[in-house]
């Protein structure tokens, strides 16, 4: 793949696009949703529902945090993750923003 020129877009676009790169891929959603439809989630339990390595989980996770799509707490041994909804509420903004733009399409559908 070839270089982004990041530097030529706006900060709002780059924002989005790294945003949706991090979940952009079929396990790191099915975490997601694993993760918003729990109160316990662990690694080693995540990995064995999606039938995952702990390693795979592992490393998802770490990009999804490192996206600050989720946050992790440490509970004993364990580090216990959630959806952070600060997170949550930006994405959604400039999702919506970005979806409100593209349903203005000029053409209407004829080019």
């Amino acid at each position: 793949m070839g270089l982004i020129r990041r530097e030529i877009h706006k900060a709002e676009v780059n924002r989005l696009a790294d945003r949706l790169r991090a979940i952009a891929h079929p396990a790191r959603l099915a975490l997601l949703r694993r993760i918003a439809q729990s109160s316990n989630c662990i690694c080693t339990d995540l990995s064995a529902e999606l039938g995952l390595a702990q390693a795979t989980v592992s490393q998802h996770l770490r990009v999804l945090r490192d996206a600050g799509i989720i946050r992790g707490t440490i509970e004993r041994n364990a580090v216990c993750y959630s959806i952070d909804q600060k997170f949550m509420r930006a994405f959604r903004k400039d999702f919506l923003k970005l979806a409100s733009v593209l349903e203005k399409n000029p053409c209407g559908g004829r080019c």
